[in-house]
């Protein structure tokens, strides 16, 4: 019997799928959204865990990683999205794969204004640059649409953004 996915587990489930995956970079700008991914990805010596100054170095990663035939994942906040839209018309040309994990603000239960413009822009403007955006909203839902993500696009060569909404992360007040 499959193991019960909680608000407490699936950050630990996630990191275990994208590693059981091939997943051997982990590009991010530090975000308490993606906490466990990136001190996970930290603690085990097998990855690189990359730390960026800005999201859009983590589309270039993420295209190296594919040329050198590793694989990647891009971690970020719903604000950052807004700093990769240059650099994604690179994916629709150079046809990689692009797998982002995005932590979502602006949403849910959101308590601060400045995280509501970005945060309601993140999926049309992805959509926009030809990004297949899939939805994580509980913990049952994270495994499945991640294992979605990365069959997409690791053997599709698609660019695929997963989402993982306030409701799954919970909201900030601040």
């Amino acid at each position: 019997m499959a193991e019960t996915i909680t608000r407490e587990t699936w950050p630990t489930a996630l990191y275990e799928l994208l590693r059981a995956n091939g997943v051997t970079q982990f590009c991010y700008v530090p975000d308490a959204g993606h906490k466990v991914l990136i001190d996970r990805s930290l603690a085990d010596p097998d990855v690189h865990s990359i730390p960026l100054t800005t999201e859009e170095e983590g589309v270039a990663m993420v295209a190296g990683a594919d040329l050198g035939g590793q694989r990647a994942v891009l971690l970020m906040q719903s604000s950052g999205v807004g700093n990769t839209i240059n650099m994604l018309s690179l994916t629709a040309g150079c046809r990689f794969p692009l797998l982002t994990l995005v932590s979502m603000r602006g949403e849910f239960g959101e308590g601060n204004p400045w995280q509501f413009p970005m945060g309601q822009a993140v999926e049309p403007t992805l959509k926009a640059m030809g990004v297949i955006v899939l939805r994580a909203e509980q913990p049952e839902d994270v495994i499945p649409c991640v294992t979605a993500a990365i069959t997409m696009a690791f053997q599709s060569c698609q660019q695929v953004a997963v989402l993982l909404t306030q409701r799954l992360i919970g909201a900030k007040k601040f």
